[in-house]
């Protein structure tokens, strides 16, 4: 499944950037994340609660950042499985100054499997943009 599109944040790229990067941040605005922590050198263990139409349970994985090129952009891979199946993702996040803000554009990949992906490809399609959507604004929130 393919996934693309655009979020504005309030604050330059380079705090947009900055907070990417943070675990604590990330932690806070990935939607049902119950906690990250540092494995390695941009590499995160990642524990969540994923809910999809009467589908909910803990997933374990992890999270890399990589191909870092402050403050323009980076790449984010995450992947996890649990009970009712798993998810991979990969893509780049794209950083530029916009209206005094950032505008991120992404483009990537996902896939999901197992007992999840019984729902249907669209209610996946569906719950991943309000998964992105939620992300970022969350993110929106963080103090300058």
């Amino acid at each position: 499944m393919k996934i693309a599109g655009m979020a504005q944040l309030p604050f330059p790229p380079e705090r947009a950037y900055a907070l990417m990067q943070d675990p604590a941040v990330l932690a806070g605005a990935i939607p049902g994340c119950e906690s990250l922590e540092k494995t390695g050198d941009a590499e995160y263990r990642m524990k969540m609660k994923m809910a999809l139409a009467s589908f909910s349970g803990a997933f374990e994985g992890q999270v890399r950042l990589l191909d870092p090129a402050p403050p323009t952009s980076f790449r984010m891979i995450v992947a996890g499985s649990g009970k009712i199946g798993f998810m991979k993702g990969e893509g780049v996040l794209t950083l530029t100054a916009k209206d005094g803000g950032t505008e991120v554009s992404f483009d990537g990949d996902a896939q999901v499997g197992g007992t999840m992906a019984a729902v249907g490809q669209r209610l996946i399609d569906t719950s991943a943009r309000m998964l992105i959507k939620r992300f970022f604004e969350k993110l929106a929130t963080e103090a300058p």
